[in-house]
């Protein structure tokens, strides 16, 4: 994939907004971000969920949440609980994570069963399972994709942009050869610049997990109008 205008782009991207020490005002500056470049969606924190329904009313931005965010280590009874109150809440996308050390463990029963119980809390909301490939070989990532197929999901996601590592090239396209064409592929973590997004795409990512939404953008803004990429990269993004 060569380009992709503006527009396209930025309909692929959940803007995150996650980071646990974001006070109330960082909060919101992001969300204005979302807003101004026309994100899909914003990625928020559970309690913010309310507050970025409200703040967001009317831009045509979504918002999506976390389950079990960041270890996927929480029961499967807190996952649904958590997808039960965001529902309430407003939210209506939801990236949960799997239980990784089941995942490891080859409990695929375990990690199945998780999955489809988030999936119907959800009630016919995207759901995205986010498997942390940093922390898992090629087989655990090419069996948590069909796992993630199997419990139902919408998607299998990449990274929580927290344990180190994030979305690459070879585990973007491992996962896409894993999952039938009603699965998307969500790449997340690490994706900071306009080059990083446009190798997820070929990749066969159809959508895009960052913070560094407003660099990616603006460098897609810059080749709509006929100029150049410059290679800018946003270091803090996650």
């Amino acid at each position: 994939m060569a380009t992709i205008t503006e527009r396209d782009l930025a309909a692929t991207i959940d803007h995150a907004i996650l980071k646990p020490e974001l006070t109330r005002p960082d909060v919101d500056a992001e969300l204005d971000i979302a807003a101004e470049w026309r994100a899909f969606s914003v990625c928020v924190r559970p309690s913010d969920i309310a507050h970025a329904v409200a703040r967001l009313d009317g831009t045509g931005v979504a918002v999506g949440t976390v389950i079990g965010f960041p270890h996927g280590t929480t029961s499967t009874a807190a996952k649904v609980a958590e997808v039960r109150q965001a529902l309430a809440d407003g939210a209506t996308e939801f990236d949960m994570v799997v239980n990784i050390g089941a995942l490891r463990s080859g409990f695929d029963d375990v990690v199945t069963a998780d999955i489809a119980a988030v999936v119907a809390a959800a009630s016919g909301h995207v759901t995205k399972v986010i498997l942390e490939t940093s922390l898992l070989d090629d087989e655990q990532i090419a069996r948590g994709s069909r796992l993630t197929e199997a419990g139902g999901a919408d998607f299998v996601k990449t990274s929580t942009g927290f344990a180190g590592g994030g979305a690459t090239v070879p585990h973007v396209e491992l996962m896409r050869a894993n999952v039938g064409p009603g699965v998307q592929v969500k790449a997340s973590g690490g994706v900071r610049s306009y080059a990083d997004a446009l190798a997820m795409l070929a990749a066969g990512a159809t959508r895009l997990g960052t913070s560094g939404s407003a660099v990616i953008l603006g460098e897609a803004r810059r080749v709509d109008a006929g100029g150049d990429a410059v290679g800018a990269v946003d270091a803090s993004s996650y």
